[in-house]
């Protein structure tokens, strides 16, 4: 994946001037060892800042208008080290429009049971500090994530971590901007949705286009860019040699060759993060996009099918909450199944748009016929995903009244041979049993298509919904099918309510 750019989580420590410079003097300099510290751990994606400690309601409001106007910064780590009155802290908590993480930790791990004084008390007063400073947040209904524990603890850090990733992702959301080449598929209703209300809530845009735009951009292509471009794909894959140069179909690897760099050209030249197609309108294409789009996805690009705006947004959401991590991100749909008692499994796949970040071995471009679309064979990448580890689909449906992400665990498998399916595809069982998973996620609207990944956990996606403050829907191995009703409808009637309280 083309890496993101470098972003700024602002470390921010909360004291008053009671203390005295001495103290605040201290409250520093622990602030900064604890930002160099997490740092130089080389565990997080994004870079921590410190600030300077905030002791005044002037220097808090200032600095979250500040942060909402820099645009390397992604979110705020908060920090009560000492006692910070909270009401200091309104103006800026409601001028804040970053994501925040509450750190409820403290400098030292343990005490110094023989040596503790007050001097050594007044200074290190997070554990009601911190209280303080969660009361005011729940008093304004501040949407934040509160992990507590020793800032050097691992299971803290992957905490933070998983936060910090999230937050990069909405930050990467905010302004974005995803392609739609054509409009929703025939009479699909779930790939369909409220782009509007999308923009409100989620902060991106979807622009619509004919595939004629396409088209032009794939006529600006040069011989000599899709000579290169072959080289890298002889490179890079197995490469059938009915299309490598010379062969009997190479032809038809130019023609992809033709579409990746025509859709590059224009995904750039727009500044697109992410683009849908839809084998319903081709028109001038000659082959329907595949193989194309396989290798944008590789590198960091959202994508859905026909006309799946929401899900390709998604999609580069969780790709950006990746970025480093082993396992990759992809557009899947759950496709059939293997219903054999006791050991069923879901096949997903997609005709031909897989993401190879998610294989398990070197992928092989092949040529075959495909009964739908009524264009020339296209190309794809062939492979098997990934097995014998945890992974997750995630979904956005919009419900009309709001948007719901949903998200299931799974347990991934190699599938079996597949000699008559040239498609990439992976294996999975649903968590906590086939049955139950199946019938939560149609319950709750769950889409056929999802991004799908082994990368993340469903922390990443709890915080990302938090942050957009949007109904987060876990299937997992605690999930019975009587809970997961009632917490439908108990969702159903907060969001409702919520709407009363300022909130969508």
């Amino acid at each position: 994946m083309k890496s993101i750019p470098q972003l700024e989580i602002w470390f921010v420590t909360g004291s008053q001037h009671l203390y005295g410079e001495e103290t605040l003097r201290q409250v520093a300099d622990h602030s900064q060892q604890i930002v160099d510290g997490l740092n130089s751990s080389a565990k997080f994606p994004h870079k921590l800042v410190y600030k300077p400690v905030v002791v005044s309601p002037e220097a808090i409001r200032n600095l979250a208008l500040e942060a909402n106007n820099t645009p390397s910064c992604a979110g705020w780590i908060c920090w009560m080290h000492t006692f910070s009155p909270a009401k200091m802290w309104i103006g800026g908590l409601t001028s804040l429009k970053i994501p925040m993480l509450h750190l409820h930790t403290q400098f030292n791990r343990d005490l110094p049971w023989d040596s503790i004084d007050m001097d050594f008390m007044n200074l290190n007063q997070s554990a009601h500090g911190d209280r303080e400073f969660g009361f005011i947040n729940s008093r304004l209904r501040k949407e934040r994530k509160v992990v507590a524990g020793h800032w050097q603890d691992t299971k803290v850090q992957s905490r933070v971590d998983a936060w910090m990733r999230a937050a990069a992702a909405w930050k990467d959301w905010q302004g974005g901007r995803f392609a739609r080449f054509g409009d929703n598929m025939r009479q699909v209703a779930v790939t369909d949705g409220d782009k509007v209300a999308a923009e409100i809530r989620f902060g991106f845009t979807v622009d619509g286009y004919g595939i004629g735009d396409l088209v032009d951009s794939m006529n600006t292509v040069s011989e000599q860019s899709i000579d290169e471009l072959i080289q890298v794909y002889l490179e890079e894959y197995e490469v059938a040699d009915e299309l490598k140069p010379g062969g009997a179909r190479a032809e038809s690897l130019r023609e992809s060759a033709r579409i990746e760099l025509g859709l590059r050209t224009f995904l750039e030249a727009g500044n697109y993060k992410g683009f849908t197609t839809t084998f319903e309108d081709l028109h001038a294409m000659p082959q329907l996009p595949g193989f194309a789009v396989q290798r944008l996805m590789a590198d960091g690009y959202g994508f859905a099918g026909e006309g799946d705006w929401k899900t390709a947004a998604l999609v580069r959401a969780m790709k950006v909450m990746a970025e480093g991590l082993e396992g990759g991100v992809s557009f899947m749909e759950d496709y059939t199944y293997h219903l054999a008692e006791g050991d069923e499994k879901v096949l997903g796949s997609h005709m031909l748009e897989i993401c190879p970040s998610i294989s398990a071995e070197k992928p092989r471009v092949e040529i075959h016929p495909l009964s739908i679309g009524g264009k020339a064979d296209p190309l794809r990448l062939v492979f098997d995903a990934q097995g014998g580890s945890k992974a997750l689909n995630a979904s956005i449906v919009d419900l009309g009244d709001r948007f719901r992400l949903l998200v299931n665990t799974v347990e991934t498998s190699k599938p079996e041979p597949l000699p008559k399916l040239p498609v990439a595809r992976a294996v999975w069982k649903p968590y906590p049993d086939f049955h139950t998973g199946c019938e939560a996620w149609i319950l709750a609207g769950g889409a056929h298509h999802t991004g799908y990944t082994p990368a993340l956990s469903p922390e990443h996606l709890e915080d990302f919904a938090s942050m957009a403050e949007t109904e987060f829907f876990l299937i997992d191995e605690e999930t019975t099918l009587r809970g997961a009703k009632k917490e439908l409808k108990w969702n159903d009637l907060y969001f409702h309510l919520a709407h009363g309280l300022g909130h969508t």
